[in-house]
């Protein structure tokens, strides 16, 4: 099918000659998905403001020899202006948005619960539901569970031994038992982990009262265990905007 449609979150852009754009899709059906929006650096552009970064779209694309060709676009979620207008909005957004170009790695293969979790989680962000950092750990410890990066958070991610435990190994996924706890591992006080494991599961109602240094203890498990899984530094964490 030359022509096809699908829902999708721009991820990033590239200038592509004098007006032209690269746009970088995650697509509901068709997973990531490079494709060139013409002319939408031209002022006079039809669609060019739907084409940045955060937003979530109803898309139109040509099907190319190498790139794809976008030649309709509808607003679905118009989140770029709200995050982008916020540093903590924004930071978080643009981690969220690097993890799953990073998690999603290869084109065209679906990754439909990749994309609900990034249109949830941006679409929490422009609402202002919850704080920007817990929206952020929240979505980054989902969806390397999605990938298959689990973490455990009361049970012994090794020996399986049940828990609540005392340590926390990022290699070893999470929570260790005495036994099986390596050198070097971690230990967050239990509300650290109550919270991680709210985060986890989505429980709001208990991590929306979680303490400050308790969010800003799980903030650096999260990012330790996300950047230790997805073998890579990610760049956006370091500007992270981190709140009470």
């Amino acid at each position: 099918m030359p022509l096809y449609r699908d829902d999708a979150i721009v991820l990033r852009t590239h200038k592509l000659g004098e007006a032209d754009r690269i746009i970088t899709l995650l697509t509901r059906e068709h997973g990531k998905v490079r494709a060139v929006g013409r002319g939408v650096r031209r002022t006079s552009s039809r669609f060019g403001a739907r084409l940045e970064p955060f937003m979530v779209v109803d898309v139109q694309l040509h099907t190319g020899r190498n790139l794809d060709s976008v030649t309709q676009v509808e607003t679905v979620g118009a989140y770029a202006s709200q995050i982008s207008a916020d540093y903590g909005l924004y930071t978080a957004g643009a981690a969220m948005l690097e993890v799953a170009d990073r998690l999603v790695s290869a084109e065209r293969e679906p990754a439909v619960q990749q994309y609900w979790l990034l249109a949830g989680a941006l679409r929490a962000l422009a609402a202002h539901a919850h704080a920007p950092g817990l929206v952020l750990d929240s979505y980054l410890l989902r969806a390397l569970s999605v990938a298959g990066w689990a973490p455990s958070f009361t049970d012994c991610a090794r020996c399986g031994e049940p828990g609540p435990h005392h340590a926390f190994a990022v290699a070893q996924g999470g929570a260790v038992c005495t036994r099986c706890r390596p050198p070097g591992s971690t230990a967050p006080a239990p509300e650290t982990f109550t919270l991680l494991a709210a985060l986890l599961a989505g429980d709001w109602d208990v991590a929306d009262v979680a303490d400050r240094r308790h969010r800003t203890e799980a903030a650096g498990l999260v990012a330790a265990y996300s950047q230790f899984y997805l073998e890579r530094t990610l760049r956006s964490l370091r500007m992270i905007e981190r709140e009470a």
